[in-house]
Parts: structure tokens; C-alpha cells; sequence
């Protein structure tokens, strides 16, 4: 099966809602710190190679979506776990900023 590089938060939360999938966060703790989304797992970009076993282990069992403050950088970590053969993996369209205007208002913008 094809998974898209990116995927919209009204999908997400579908995938979510049915337990197929996990949240992975990759901005800097003090973003986090600021707003976050339910359940999700803080893993700052830089430190994804370090967890590549991990998340590959991860990706196993559901699909992995990956997302930042506008979705530059989930989509550039998309495209490497990629190319170390990790498929399913997908970017959060427009990042925490578009989910909070589309998903959930309480998620603070910033």
C-alpha cells in the first residue's frame, strides 16, 4: 500500500480516532511546551536518527504522522525515514497550526 507524503488534518484525526495511527512530534521542546497535540510523542528533528530503530519498529504496527509547527519539517523527516525504508510515515498538512484551525481551537497558536 501507497501512503501519501502528507495527509490532512481531517484525516489524521479519522486514523487516529480508529487507533491506526501515532502522532509523532519532531519541533524543539519548547514548542511542545507551547501547544501539543493530545498523545503525541515529542521526538525533535534532530534526534530522529538516533530513534530510527524505534520508529521503524513503530511503523510496523500503524501508520506513523509526523508533524511540526506548518509541516516543513515533518515532510523533510518524512522523506528521510523514507529513504531509510520506513514507508509508512506520512507529514501532517500544515502542521499543529492548520489542526488547530481546522480540528481543535483549544490547540493554542502560535
Amino acid at each position: 500500500m501507497s501512503v501519501d507524503f502528507e495527509i490532512p488534518p481531517a484525516a489524521a484525526q479519522s486514523l487516529l480516532a480508529e487507533g491506526r495511527a501515532r502522532l509523532i512530534d519532531v519541533r524543539e521542546e519548547f514548542e511542545y511546551a507551547a501547544a501539543r497535540l493530545e498523545g503525541a510523542e515529542l521526538i525533535p528533528m534532530g534526534t530522529v536518527p538516533a530513534q530510527l530503530q524505534r520508529l521503524e519498529a513503530a511503523a510496523d504496527g500503524e501508520l506513523l504522522i509526523v508533524y511540526c509547527h506548518h509541516g516543513v519539517r515533518s515532510l523533510n523527516v518524512v522523506a528521510w525515514l523514507r529513504r531509510q525504508g520506513v514507508d509508512n510515515c506520512t507529514s501532517l498538512a500544515g502542521g499543529i497550526d492548520r489542526w488547530s484551525v481546522e480540528i481543535d481551537p483549544q490547540v493554542p497558536r502560535y
